[in-house]
């Protein structure tokens, strides 16, 4: 896991009710929120430091600077006039960008700094909070967000006639426009409109206060809230809010996904954690989720396993509900775990109206077995959503551990799952994915090629499980060969199966006229 410090910029113009922020969507191909709309910024470079290296509060006020004329085209600095002719601007622009987009460890210094050498200063920006990504995804970006008025931004110098207005070049950004709060959220609830996690909880914020100055201590107080340790309200799509929770998992994992599903009606899926802090945690969330009204439902289990129902009976007994999976499942948790209907596959769960204020909203149970034989994924009905439980993972592959672990099973499930329509998938381990099918073909690809792998090692030379594991897991930590043992034995079983490979005195080879 990697950490990350970052400026973003809450660009506004207007006052009041008819404020209006800013937002840029980002290129659909990028890997991190490709399509998604959010608030522009970037990373804090080393050569934003300066010649103060320690001195991170004015580095990330160069770094919000710079990211508003590299992304946008303004600038808040007074320039010289006759450096400042919109030909020369675009020109600085456009270095400032390639010098961005070189990947090279040699590449020359930024060219920021001569462009704004012998400017004005502008008086810093306002930061307005300071986010920190849970502990969930690989890479964590700590981002500061900071107020930019339209008004005390340029184009260049009031000589050049220069327009107050964002001027997004096709890139990394591919376009953007003014909202208001309340537009851009309703946009999100009835699906047209892509926003990234800390954007929404920024959008409630400001459609919720009377004014800037009421927005900023508001957002304040909730970002310290998150420093202390409270839960994020984290959303890749309305409805369903992702809270990772510290369990003794596997590695490179160290959380496993906790979901509140509904709007009015919130069903919590695997609270798996046995940690009393993090159960805390949760409930503290599941206060604030209520607070307006919500009713909670019950709980869901996505299956048995430790990391998925560790902390299913604090949650049962501190809030009075009742636990609902496949049989399979609750013939294997906990008796002292409260336990409600059983669920098939195809079994509807009404989750009352949806954000977007349609009715027949509801989870569908989807049987999905082969990592365990009574896992379920469910399946969302208004944002064709999938909480996928532990068929995939957006940090990991997904071991496969027999004999409760089934590589045919588990093969067929994932080909089910390619079947059905789906927008954003929700994993037990690492964040959201918006392109579900995508990341589903991902896995089934990986899984033929470590296959294929496997019997072009077997044709080469017979081996033992300790002699193969190196040769057909080549590209993993040799301190993960343990938990690669297991996911070869389920691989070679598989082969069993299909008549093409047999064990022989411990050493495992193919069969004659194996294609």
């Amino acid at each position: 896991m990697s950490r990350r410090t970052a400026a973003a910029l809450m660009i506004t113009r207007g006052e009041g009710r008819d404020l209006e922020v800013f937002l840029a969507q980002r290129a659909p191909e990028l890997r991190f929120f490709g399509g998604y709309w959010a608030m522009p910024g970037g990373t804090l470079a080393t050569e934003d430091l300066g010649d103060q290296p320690d001195d991170e509060d004015a580095g990330l006020q160069v770094c919000a600077n710079r990211e508003l004329f590299e992304e946008l085209g303004l600038i808040r600095h007074s320039l010289p006039t006759t450096e400042s002719t919109a030909d020369a601007l675009r020109e600085q622009r456009r270095a400032l960008l390639a010098h961005e987009a070189d990947e090279r460890r040699d590449k020359p210094p930024s060219p920021w700094a001569d462009i704004v050498r012998g400017a004005t200063a502008p008086a810093p920006l306002r930061a307005l909070c300071r986010i920190e990504t849970p502990a969930f995804a690989p890479v964590r970006y700590d981002t500061v967000f900071f107020h930019v008025p339209l008004a005390d931004c340029t184009a260049g110098t009031k000589a050049e006639g220069a327009h107050r207005q964002p001027d997004v070049w096709p890139g990394e950004l591919v376009r953007g426009r003014f909202w208001t709060a309340r537009d851009a959220l309703a946009a999100w609830r009835k699906d047209e409109l892509l926003l990234v996690p800390p954007v929404v909880i920024l959008l409630e914020h400001l459609a919720a206060a009377g004014d800037i100055d009421d927005f900023a201590s508001a957002i304040d107080a909730t970002a310290t809230g998150y420093r202390n340790g409270r839960l994020h309200k984290v959303r890749f799509s309305p409805g369903v809010v992702l809270a990772p929770l510290r369990t003794p998992t596997l590695p490179p994992a160290t959380t496993t996904n906790c979901y509140i599903v509904g709007h009015q009606r919130l069903w919590i899926v695997d609270p798996g954690s046995p940690d009393p802090g993090e159960q805390q945690r949760l409930l503290d969330l599941l206060d604030e989720l209520t607070a307006d009204g919500a009713v909670l439902e019950g709980v869901l289990l996505t299956h048995h396993h430790p990391d998925h129902v560790g902390g299913v009976q604090a949650l049962c007994e501190a809030r009075r509900l009742k636990a609902h999976g496949h049989p399979k499942t609750l013939d294997r948790i906990d008796a002292a775990i409260p336990r409600g209907a059983s669920l098939e596959d195809g079994a509807q769960i009404d989750l009352g109206l949806a954000p977007d204020g349609s009715d027949g909203w509801h989870l569908t149970a989807v049987h999905t077995p082969g990592h365990d034989q009574g896992h379920l994924c469910f399946l969302e009905s208004c944002y064709g959503a999938m909480l996928a439980g532990d068929m995939m993972s957006t940090i990991s592959t997904i071991i496969i551990d027999p004999p409760e672990g089934h590589l045919q099973t588990y093969m067929q499930s994932l080909e089910r799952i390619s079947s059905l329509s789906m927008t954003t998938l929700y994993p037990a381990h690492g964040p959201a994915a918006r392109n579900g099918q995508r990341l589903v073909q991902k896995y089934i690809r990986h899984r033929r090629q470590r296959e294929a792998t496997l019997l072009k090692v077997l044709r080469e030379s017979p081996g033992t499980m300790e002699e193969l594991v190196p040769k057909v897991y080549w590209d993993a930590d040799p301190r993960l060969f343990p938990y690669a043992t297991r996911s070869l034995l389920a691989g070679l079983l598989k082969l069993v199966d299909d008549g093409r490979v047999a064990e022989r005195d411990g050493r495992w080879q193919t069969l004659p006229d194996t294609p």
